[in-house]
């Protein structure tokens, strides 16, 4: 009971009027934290389609059909990886319709 009350107390000094809990200072700072983070989600779930794709592939044990969905992981986790790479490429043009510049 104790914890809920101070869990309690803590969110109402959470919410106070005064507090910021995120500030971006200009646009520019705002589209370079959307492109890290499309980054890192797309290449996170990349990542995860390689893994899965490679697990799929070492217990495929010459299954025709279980090489075929491994290989299609693997494509995913191609794919993923490459619009990570192009996530700076895309928030640079972002930038220009918005005219922030560099």
């Amino acid at each position: 009971m104790l914890a809920l009350c101070l869990v309690g107390a803590a969110s109402a000094n959470a919410l106070d009027a005064g507090t910021v809990l995120a500030l971006a200072k200009s646009v520019n700072e705002v589209l370079n934290n959307i492109r890290n983070w499309i980054m890192g989600v797309l290449a996170g779930l990349a990542t995860v389609f390689l893994s899965v794709g490679g697990v799929r592939y070492l217990m495929a044990g010459g299954d025709p059909g279980e090489v075929e969905k491994a290989k299609t992981a693997f494509k995913s986790a191609g794919w993923g990886y490459g619009l990570a790479a192009l996530a700076p490429l895309v928030v640079a043009i972002l930038k220009g319709i918005v005219g922030t510049g560099s």
